[in-house]
């Protein structure tokens, strides 16, 4: 689709977990490759940008810098005085809330790269004039469009927020047309158009197209309950007694005091339903009641999870605090008890909730199951990962080992600590991660852990997708995936929000089959709902209280409104699933490419042969067919050459000395310091192991030095450029030549590019056949498959080479296949010739000719080629 764009204006809104990223960054890759790229730049939230630098660095070997605030004296300090930074570093990922800034925006604008991907656009769409963070990233992105030759990728799994307004404004920013589109009723040639430039994929469009197997794990979603202690049900209905008496006592007080009871109320009823160690953190830490302002401050992001924003996952203070400012002293003392009714709570056996989380992780455990146990509050997370250390010391029935690894990430930790802290996980023994909603974007967690369970259940649905997400995706080795909704099956607070929000969202998902965002006045309703609950009383409290439910007007039309939303979004991605990609035609292409650059099985025999002619020791990891094990101790890499040995230390030091500029995240174990580096060759790349691509530094450095050593080196050179191999696989004297070919891709208005490719030529030698060249389909299998058969003499072998050297006019020891008047190279320069063309028409064929300058495209080859290698091989006699 990309291809077929001049520029690349594309919008990406495939669901949640299927390679938005992967899919932009090939894109990317391909425009660089071709030239038609020198610069570009990923736009995203602050706390996606390391896992931005990682992809690119890890998936596409292009080395990025991370553009912010904390990063930007170092940058500055390693370019030239007289360029800007958007112009030294070609490859960067910026904060897209630290450039849009009046102080940052307008130098990015003056040197803006040709390519500009956008990450999360949702979060920049046009919005509310109130919203100016909103405001200011939407006009940001408005100005990057204005260049009509500027190639722009979005990215985003919840496009439509339900606000038709803010759903146009992105498109617009493809094509200024787009942005006046009435999407209810497009006509057939303004959806085709739209189509060209908007995918919007569910994981079983991508399925349908995937013919090796599930590409996604199994979710499988189970609710687990438990019931309070009587003292957990004492300190609850004390809460809420208390929070109901002081919304219903403010209903007398101005607009502005009566609104931060309620805040206040809904703030402390949450903390306390979440552990006893929240409740005690936002009852015993508070700084003293302070003066209140004239405006009333914005307590939502205490309460509620916004989809397009972390979280703070902090105690809920600040409501708690400022509602107390309105209350008389005796209503202060009850909030110093229920403190104190909280802290009998801490680790005791009354603590329920705490109780059954622990079972439940035993099970999972037990099961095979590596969960992450999300919660709302720092608090809680650190007690319930302490609480999980004490339970876990012994590992599970069922489990070896010395105890189970619990992990506990917040938000109080930086994100290089906490990206440290995911790596320095053991992949090979049993694991619990405990963490807030601060992890529940920018870091994939799928490669070590397979089940989630939500402690604290969202006021957000979407935070419950995003969750779930983190193990639910694309890369996930595990055939299955556990969700489990945690929840009191007497507390009525979780009933509100488990019947008016979470239970409606999985009604959608399995009608539609992906998820779609809850409307944006769930804030406004939940509200309401809990308002209600506050001031109907606590005898209306019991069981889940669907009647009160029912009856509340405002919930039916938000339903109503968010059913309407799941019925677009169903039009939207029958419309948009590009069902007229045809995967047989994309298969052609990359087998096409697979032939010349090599597909993972051509890689990982390279890899290996080249390990064992350099003294390098790999060894197949007993436990996984698919791992491999790469000795890298001090001892190993002596013995290394300078180049392969200079680019394993730079990766070895990269993972001891991470960079704040470029985090690293290679696997090397449970230990950094271990000498063993596990790597794989296949993706989904097993738990635990680094992927070895084709475009692996480690894979090209080798490469590099083993071809430039064979062309300086000679005869001493651990590769050789010619062989004679005696063998069965032929029964004629047949000679392999391995050409370097250059072609000069040349585009109207374009600087021409120079491209190179490695071809096999086989013919039979001596033979007097009118064309005694084998097809190239023959002379790949032979020089892959043929095996020596018996030995043959050095002197033998010298003469045969020689021979064909002759034969083939290739005799002057540069290398080069000489004159076009020798009676083989005529066939030799056909054959390169030919591929010319051939390169030619799969070049306009994947572009389609979208352009005068595609369809006058030419790719000439460039004579004389390079003679790399040789490889004669003659048949055994046979008796």
């Amino acid at each position: 689709m990309a291809l077929r764009l001049d520029p690349v204006r594309l919008f990406i809104a495939d669901d949640v977990g299927v390679g938005k990223t992967i899919k932009a960054l090939l894109i990317a890759r391909e425009l660089i490759d071709r030239g038609e790229v020198r610069r570009m730049a990923v736009l995203c939230p602050p706390y996606l940008c390391d896992q931005w630098e990682k992809e690119l660095r890890e998936k596409f070997n292009l080395e990025a810098v991370v553009i912010r605030s904390s990063t930007l004296g170092r940058l500055e300090r390693h370019k030239p005085a007289h360029l800007s930074l958007y112009e030294h570093y070609p490859i960067q990922v910026i904060s897209i809330d630290w450039v849009k800034s009046d102080r940052n925006k307008y130098q990015f604008l003056q040197f803006c790269p040709e390519l500009v991907i956008v990450d999360e656009a949702h979060g920049a769409a046009e919005a509310d004039p109130r919203n100016r963070k909103q405001q200011q990233r939407h006009q940001l992105l408005r100005e990057i469009a204005q260049d009509e030759r500027r190639h722009l990728i979005l990215l985003t799994a919840t496009p439509h927020s339900g606000v038709e307004g803010a759903f146009r404004s992105l498109l617009g920013l493809l094509r200024p047309e787009f942005r006046e589109l009435d999407m209810g009723s497009l006509t057939e040639a303004q959806r085709a158009e739209l189509a060209r430039h908007f995918v919007q994929r569910t994981r079983k469009d991508i399925e349908q197209d995937w013919e090796e197997g599930r590409c996604f794990p199994e979710r499988i979603s189970v609710d687990v309950t438990y019931a309070l202690s009587a003292k957990y049900r004492e300190l609850f209905d004390r809460t809420y007694e208390f929070c109901s008496e002081i919304v219903q006592s403010g209903e007398g007080l101005e607009e502005r005091k009566r609104r931060v009871r309620y805040w206040g109320a809904l703030a402390l009823l949450r903390a306390v339903m979440s552990s006893p160690a929240a409740a005690v953190a936002a009852l015993e830490k508070r700084a003293g009641a302070p003066e209140l302002g004239e405006e009333e401050p914005d307590f939502g992001p205490f309460i509620f999870e916004p989809t397009d924003e972390l979280v703070d996952d902090e105690a809920p203070t600040p409501p708690i605090e400022e509602a107390e400012a309105t209350l008389p002293e005796s209503d202060r003392r009850r909030l110093r008890r229920l403190a104190r009714m909280a802290r009998e709570l801490l680790h005791s056996e009354e603590d329920t909730k705490l109780t059954a989380c622990v079972e439940t992780v035993r099970s999972l455990l037990q099961e095979g199951f590596h969960p992450i146990i999300w919660c709302r509050y720092v608090a809680t997370a650190e007690y319930v990962g302490e609480a999980l250390r004490h339970a876990l010391k012994v590992a599970p029935s069922g489990l070896t080992g010395d105890g189970v690894q619990v992990t506990v990430i917040t938000g109080r930790i930086g994100e290089e600590e906490r990206r440290m802290r995911i790596e320095a996980i053991d992949p090979e023994g049993p694991r619990v991660l405990v963490a807030t909603d601060c992890l529940s974007e920018g870091i994939n967690l799928q490669e070590k852990f397979t089940a989630v369970l939500h402690y604290d259940l969202p006021w957000n649905p979407n935070r419950l997708e995003q969750r779930e997400g983190r193990v639910d995706r694309y890369g996930q080795t595990a055939a299955k995936v556990k969700a489990v909704r945690f929840f009191g099956r007497d507390n009525p607070v979780d009933g509100a929000v488990i019947d008016v929000l979470l239970d409606k969202a999985r009604e959608i998902h399995r009608a539609l089959g992906t998820y779609v965002p809850v409307p944006e006045e769930s804030e406004s309703v939940m509200e309401a709902i809990f308002n209600s609950l506050f001031l109907r009383g606590r005898d209306r409290l019991q069981g889940l209280q669907l009647p009160l439910f029912e009856e509340n007007v405002a919930l039916q039309a938000f339903h109503r409104r968010w059913e309407l939303d799941a019925e677009r979004e169903r039009t939207n991605r029958t419309r948009f699933a590009q069902r007229a990609l045809k995967p047989e035609e994309v298969r052609r292409e990359l087998e096409g490419v697979d032939r010349v650059l090599g597909d993972p099985d051509a890689v990982r025999e390279f890899v290996l042969s080249a390990a064992q002619r350099l003294g390098l020791s790999v060894r197949r990891d007993p436990k996984d067919a698919d791992v491999f094990l790469i000795d890298v101790s001090e001892e190993s890499l002596r013995t290394l050459p300078d180049p392969i040995r200079v680019t394993r230390q730079r990766i070895l030091s990269e993972l001891a000395h991470p960079s704040p500029v470029a985090p690293q995240g290679s696997p090397f174990g449970a230990d950094r310091r271990s000498p063993t580096w596990r790597v794989s060759f296949v993706s989904p790349t097993p738990e635990g192991a680094e992927y070895l691509g084709r475009n692996h530094r480690f894979v090209t450095a080798l490469a590099r030095y083993l071809l430039e050593e064979a062309l300086t080196k000679g005869k001493d050179a651990v590769a050789s450029r010619c062989g004679v191999m005696r063998t069965r696989a032929v029964d004629t004297l047949t000679a392999l030549l391995l050409l370097r070919v250059r072609y000069l891709v040349e585009i109207p208005e374009r600087v021409p590019l120079l491209s190179e490719e490695v071809l096999v030529m086989g013919y039979h030698s001596l033979s007097d056949e009118e064309d005694p060249w084998l097809d190239d389909d023959e002379a790949l299998r032979l020089l892959a498959e043929a095996k020596p058969d018996a030995n043959i003499p050095f002197a033998e072998k010298r003469e045969l080479v020689e021979m064909v050297l002759e034969e083939i006019g290739a005799w002057g020891g540069d290398g080069q296949v000489w004159g076009a008047g020798h009676p083989l190279q005529a066939r030799i320069r056909a054959r390169i010739g030919g591929r010319a063309k051939e390169l030619e028409e799969s070049h306009k064929r994947i572009r389609k000719a979208v352009s005068l300058r595609v369809r006058e495209l030419r790719v000439l080859p460039q004579f004389p080629p390079d003679l790399l290698g040789l490889l004669v091989l003659q048949p055994v006699v046979r008796p």
